[in-house]
């Protein structure tokens, strides 16, 4: 079962394979989705990453939140559940 994390703070400038590779080291990336801005369609500043297993997840969120990544303090946590998305 995958784990979705929220991933805040990122450079606008990131790439999807920059935040993958981010995260690597700590298990498998399902997938990544950057939040795009409304009027802009441009990276927001973060994203949503699928994990593949709750300890990977967890690892993740252990070593990476309020760390640094491209001259930034990054977030990482655990992604709300979307209202009326079963879990």
């Amino acid at each position: 079962m995958t784990t979705k994390l929220h991933i805040g703070n990122l450079p606008r400038t990131s790439t999807d394979n920059e935040i993958e590779g981010l995260f690597r080291p700590f298990g498998l990336v399902s997938s990544f989705v950057f939040t795009k801005d409304s009027a802009t369609g441009l990276n927001a500043g973060c994203g949503t990453i699928e994990m593949d297993s709750d300890v990977a997840a967890q690892s993740a969120i252990d070593r990476l939140n309020f760390s640094q990544f491209g001259g930034r303090t990054i977030g990482v946590s655990r992604a709300r559940r979307e209202v009326g998305k079963p879990k």
